[in-house]
């Protein structure tokens, strides 16, 4: 049988501490929940930021002939909308939850390196702040231009100091490489903590999926991340160092910019979505009562995915004039990674058929999840047809894609995993109520959003303009977005609600309200500092179902 500790609460009496206090405990800590959710809610924070952003550029385009935004105005917003949501919102709130979880997973007490883990979020925090001090440039000061303003790509020549003579896009640099540094510390902590820390009878095939889609995402961090941080170096080299390494005219190579750009860029995109599929992972079965279906093959088909995403990147290169026999090889390599990706949602459809499902709001959520990046995915697969990707290169079908992928998987994703997570790290509830109210709201007005951008890309409308002429039949696909926009915004502000106010008189949740059988639902809610006191030993993948279930004949899931 599963040896698990039981709950234990406080027996001290000591009287609450003051608010500064708590704020020095905060600053200071280096147990890994606290960490967490401070990568968590700094994440939320940005994401906040970054759809005003959205906000603006939505309200710029809501028209034709617009001027409600100018030129460098919107490609400001453009640009801090991207870079902030790939690099300040998806990647701490998807490691954060890591950092959270994984040693409640693998019934641990704390990361490997605690103190390398505080560094790495405060690194991050500061370099997300730093560039978000660009900002002060527009009053003039520091001799800076505003805000970066060359999209989240910062494509050569735009950086170059021919282009940008103000310090603008050396705030972009600087910023990206010293949060990329936070990164980078998390990714090693998460790898060394689940290979060197796991419980007694946790073997790799037993863990849960979601530490599996940790383990991987913090290799791909390990190995994606160091090449954007070399090609950072080469272009602060290029505009403070008379290096050419980026400048055609100086046989330099704005080819290699996007090369060594898109071998990071396109493995970050499964930096962001990987964890996404071990919180789905850990939801559905949980909520259709029945065990994941296919572990090996979803175990496979994680490190699959790794493994050939760093072979796929000049997909986004098709344009550029490569050579006819990389495009083939390039193409081929992208329709291949859709094997491992389709698997995996065969087997969460192989979960939920049969099940006694229960639609809470992180089932709910996991459903959206699966619709919405199935859509992307196969908008995807088209993009790898050579020439449809010719015709719709840099136009808004590009934009639909990615935003199905990345905000339809990963940001419902994200939500799914607030919802049923939330309940762990605060002892409270969130309203089912309000929950399903946001749910619903959001996949309307995302689906209103970005829907209609596969329609204005095809008709011929290009990415990164801040207006377009009223003759082109653009309006009402560039208004109904707009529109769009402002339904996930009634969406958002619904879930802000539902967070403060469950944190302040949300109902108890207990230790474990979802019946659920991984060990992060063994301790209290919240945990206590040391986690678990004794360490749990395991015999399966479902160690609460062994404690909840002794008498019952064992099953085989080896």
């Amino acid at each position: 049988m599963t040896v698990l500790p039981k709950p234990t609460s406080g027996a001290l009496n000591i009287s609450p501490p003051g608010i500064l206090e708590r704020v020095h405990e905060w600053v200071t800590t280096v147990d890994h929940k606290k960490l967490g959710m401070l990568y968590i809610f700094s994440g939320l924070f940005f994401f906040l930021i970054g759809g005003i952003e959205a906000g603006v550029i939505r309200w710029q385009l809501a028209s034709a002939a617009n001027d409600v935004a100018g030129p460098v105005t919107y490609n400001q917003m453009f640009t801090m909308h991207g870079t902030t949501m790939v690099f300040l919102v998806g990647m701490p709130v998807l490691l954060g939850f890591g950092n959270y979880l994984v040693p409640l997973m693998i019934g641990t007490r704390d990361m490997a390196f605690p103190r390398l883990n505080a560094w790495g979020f405060w690194v991050f925090l500061f370099g997300g702040l730093l560039l978000y001090f660009s900002f002060i440039g527009s009053a003039g000061l520091f001799g800076t231009a505003g805000a970066p303003d060359v999209g989240w790509f910062a494509y050569s020549p735009l950086t170059s100091r021919t282009f940008n003579r103000g310090n603008n896009v050396d705030y972009w640099i600087l910023g990206i490489l010293v949060s990329g540094f936070g990164s980078m510390a998390t990714g090693i902590n998460l790898v060394v903590t689940i290979l060197c820390l796991r419980c007694k009878g946790m073997t790799l095939m037993r863990m849960p999926i979601m530490v599996w889609s940790m383990l991987v995402t913090g290799f791909l961090v390990m190995i994606a991340l160091p090449v954007l941080t070399a090609a950072q170096v080469m272009l602060l080299f290029d505009r403070f160092l008379g290096a050419h390494f980026f400048n055609p005219q100086l046989d330099g190579s704005a080819l290699l910019w996007q090369h060594l750009f898109w071998f990071f860029g396109h493995p970050e995109v499964y930096i962001l979505i990987i964890p996404a599929f071990g919180f789905i992972s850990e939801i559905v079965p949980v909520f259709s009562r029945k065990v994941i279906f296919g572990y090996t093959m979803m175990v496979i088909a994680l490190v699959w995915i790794a493994f050939q995403s760093m072979s796929v990147w000049a997909h986004h290169m098709f344009a550029v004039g490569l050579p006819p026999s990389l495009n083939a090889f390039f193409a081929a390599s992208t329709f291949l990674i859709a094997i491992p990706t389709g698997i995996k949602v065969f087997n969460w459809l192989g979960t939920i058929w049969g099940g006694r499902l229960i639609f809470h709001t992180p089932m709910l959520y996991a459903m959206g999840f699966i619709a919405m990046f199935v859509i992307g995915g196969l908008t995807g697969i088209m993009l790898a047809t050579v020439p449809f990707d010719w015709d719709v290169s840099d136009s808004y079908f590009v934009v639909g894609h990615f935003h199905y992928v990345l905000f339809g998987g990963t940001m419902f994703a994200v939500f799914a995993a607030v919802f049923y997570w939330f309940p762990k790290m605060t002892g409270k509830m969130l309203s089912e109520r309000l929950g399903k109210w946001q749910f619903w709201i959001l996949l309307i007005g995302m689906n209103l959003t970005f829907g209609p951008m596969h329609i204005s890309g095809i008709l011929g409308m290009p990415r990164r303009i801040y207006t377009y002429a009223p003759d082109r039949g653009l309006e009402i696909w560039n208004l109904l977005s707009s529109i769009g926009y402002l339904v996930q915004f009634v969406a958002i502000v619904l879930f802000a609600y539902n967070l403060i106010s469950s944190l302040r008189n949300g109902r108890k949740a207990g230790d474990d309200p979802w019946n659920a059988w991984t060990l992060e639902w063994a301790t209290t809610s919240p945990p206590k500092d040391w986690n678990f006191n004794p360490l749990p030993a395991v015999k399966s993948r479902r160690p609460l179902w062994d404690a909840k279930h002794p008498e019952d004949p064992d099953y085989d899931y080896e």
